[in-house]
């Protein structure tokens, strides 16, 4: 096929249409179509250079409205229109002769695929033996072209439908995630506030000596009714300095027991020893982990805090048998 436009047409074509009324690329590019009734669409890659070449020689200008350009004519471009009225009349024809070549074009070929297909079905339809085998040979093969149509249009419906459950399905999914984080977000901030209001309502001794050892501040937890106010960073000094000369020492287990009786009283127990050990030992983890993690944590306070740990493991060891 011979091109549409010759060289320098498009370019004057491209005045006209601007010459018309104000036009974005795309305008451009769909009454070129129109033009052309539907036989011919040039690509963006062919109008838009033109159009900044246009601009380039000050033939056209542009503003930019919602994001795009639009172009518009300018009287240099009018004049050089003006100048080329001729040409221009014709390039109506021109594009007129085309869209009739290309029209006659896709005629031909199509009655070239539809002659095609009547020889074949005449070259089958006389391969039958009799007139009766030809006409069941033409009933078969139509109502086999009437199964598979039918079959075809049944696999694209399926396929479609499948494509919309599989979508669904995923956006579906999407969303139950979604709602799964933000439930486990909740069940999480939920367990640490009830954590934090069960360590500031029971007092926990381990939980208290852990924020005198790494905090360096007094801790204040709540004491039941007629127990023993928790020792401050004092009491936690001086039950520490006999650990200095002796790590098996006790540490003030006069006051390490008032306030074990409070300490973690929320565990109910199990029934399994083992388990109820798991959380007592999980609880005092926690306990001296926040302290630390709020409150800071400094090399001496670990030293120390390792010392006291020796001593509690020890005596620990004593009460549960030490391995031999």
């Amino acid at each position: 096929m011979p091109p549409v436009f010759a060289h320098g047409r498009l370019r004057l074509y491209l005045l006209k249409l601007l010459d018309e009324a104000p036009r974005h690329g795309y305008e451009v590019i769909r009454l070129l179509e129109e033009r052309f009734q539907g036989l011919y669409a040039p690509s963006a890659g062919t109008v838009y250079p033109r159009l900044a070449k246009l601009e380039a020689e000050g033939l056209v200008t542009y503003a930019t409205e919602g994001g795009r350009k639009v172009y518009s004519i300018t009287e240099a471009g009018r004049a050089e229109l003006a100048d080329r009225g001729g040409e221009l009349a014709d390039l109506e024809l021109e594009i007129r002769d085309s869209v009739t070549e290309l029209a006659a074009e896709i005629r031909s070929e199509v009655r070239g695929a539809a002659g095609d297909l009547r020889r074949e079905m005449r070259a089958a339809a006389s391969a039958s033996a009799t007139r009766t085998a030809e006409e069941e040979s033409w009933q078969t093969a139509k109502e086999e072209l009437r199964k598979a149509r039918q079959e075809w249009k049944e696999q694209a419906r399926r396929a479609k439908d499948e494509s919309r459950r599989a979508r669904e399905e995923a956006q579906q999914a999407r969303r139950q995630a979604k709602e799964a984080q933000e439930r486990a977000r909740e069940e999480v901030q939920r367990i640490a506030g009830q954590l934090q209001e069960q360590f500031a309502r029971s007092g926990g001794v381990l939980g208290s000596l852990a924020g005198a050892w790494l905090g360096g501040g007094t801790p204040t937890p709540t004491t039941a009714p007629g127990a023993a106010a928790p020792a401050g960073p004092a009491d936690v000094a001086d039950a520490a300095a006999p650990a200095d000369a002796d790590v098996d020492a006790d540490v003030d287990a006069d006051v390490d027991a008032d306030r074990a009786s409070h300490w973690a009283v929320d565990l109910a127990p199990t029934g399994d020893p083992a388990r109820d050990l798991d959380r007592l030992l999980d609880r005092f983890r926690d306990e001296v982990r926040d302290a630390a993690r709020d409150r800071g944590v400094t090399a001496a306070q670990v030293a120390e805090a390792r010392r006291h740990l020796e001593a509690a493991s020890r005596r620990l060891g004593t009460t549960f048998g030490a391995r031999s």
